[in-house]
């Protein structure tokens, strides 16, 4: 005779007992007994979105140095957020979390809403950063679900339903579990178990406080959940990135429309990106003063791979004696100065493929 599996309650008193012992310390976590802030674990949540801890935790330090409250946040120029941003990816969350900020300073009175309803009006914030806020911050009984949750409730329950499609299911069942006692403390032990125990490659059964009643580890490979589809393969766009240069150490930059894939931030001029043949050299339309240069394509590609699509530019590179006046949404920057200004990650590439052998440094 099977034995019953035991009630929510038990579920979630072992997994609070662990989580008191071995619980991760992070620099957005609140020791033990001190109240979370909102602000800091909003932010938190959605520069993780997409993104490892490793990562996140110098991004983070830097925007509490520079901004340690909402409002200091909602008062700083975009701009100046999405270069701090750069490097993180996903730009459109920068965006979002700058207009987040203004929405709570400057609407809601500095304080962001208590409950799952309130914090999904806000720009940026969906279901999942809701529950993550709501439960955190305001021990609200919701239920937070990412990428480690989702690991560990698919063994537990072995669900057979490939992801994504079982995304919908697994989420039905976590909330099974989530009690109303502590749901704040129960939301991070589930994303420190699946982040530290029950691992994507290693199932760490022995040391896994609720591993006695999963499904998967009864069923002996509980490496093998959460199911997964086949993916499909990316598809590979190209696109050329121009770089014009001043004997003096400068070179033309844009500012890209606010909209779309690293919308806003500043990155080299050029073609669009494509799928197909690469650019034939008459191909690229440039205006002032790019179309001033001659230019002389560059040996290699730049690789960089986006989430639904793989990118392959070619660097142009061009000279120009003088300082000619810039074009709509061109400026004129020092080398030196392109850390500050924050390029995404691909420009960055580009700008040092295309400075390599010029006599400039990046």
């Amino acid at each position: 005779m099977t034995a019953a599996a035991p009630s929510p309650q038990t579920v979630a008193s072992r997994l609070l007992a662990w989580y008191d012992k071995h619980r991760r310390t992070l620099p957005w976590r609140a020791p033990p007994g001190v109240a979370q802030d909102p602000y800091v674990v909003w932010l938190s949540e959605i520069m993780l979105q997409q993104t490892t801890v490793a990562t996140v935790g110098p991004y983070f330090a830097e925007f509490l140095r520079r901004w340690p409250t909402v409002a200091n946040l909602a008062a700083a120029p975009q701009e100046e957020v999405l270069a701090a941003w750069a490097g993180l990816g996903y730009y459109a969350r920068a965006r979002n979390l700058h207009a987040c900020a203004r929405k709570v300073a400057e609407e809601l009175g500095g304080r962001f809403p208590d409950n799952e309803a309130g914090l999904l009006e806000l720009p940026g914030v969906g279901a999942y950063t809701a529950a993550a806020v709501a439960a955190i911050a305001f021990d609200r009984p919701a239920t937070v679900v990412d990428g480690n949750v989702e690991r560990v409730v698919a063994r537990w329950f072995q669900v057979e339903e490939p992801f994504p499609d079982a995304k919908p299911t697994v989420r039905r069942l976590a909330a099974t579990l989530t009690p109303q006692t502590r749901p704040g403390d129960f939301a991070q032990a589930m994303m420190d178990l699946g982040a530290t125990v029950c691992a994507p490659a290693k199932a760490n059964c022995g040391l896994c406080p609720i591993a006695q009643d999963c499904r998967a580890r009864a069923g002996g490979a509980p490496e093998g959940y959460p199911r997964k589809k086949d993916k499909a393969a990316k598809p590979t766009r190209v696109g050329v990135a121009l770089l014009l240069h001043t004997g003096q150490g400068e070179l033309v930059l844009e500012r890209r429309p606010p909209k779309g894939l690293l919308g806003g931030m500043v990155g080299l001029p050029g073609t669009v990106w494509r799928e197909g043949a690469p650019f034939s050299a008459g191909e690229a339309t440039v205006a002032a003063p790019l179309d001033r240069a001659r230019w002389r394509e560059l040996a290699g590609t730049v690789r960089h791979v986006f989430t639904h699509f793989a990118l392959e530019l070619t660097v142009w590179r061009g000279a120009v004696a003088g300082r000619p006046s810039g074009g709509p949404g061109l400026f004129w920057a020092p080398v030196a100065d392109l850390s500050q200004l924050g390029l995404p990650t691909v420009m960055a590439k580009a700008a040092k493929h295309g400075l390599e052998g010029a006599g400039l440094l990046l």
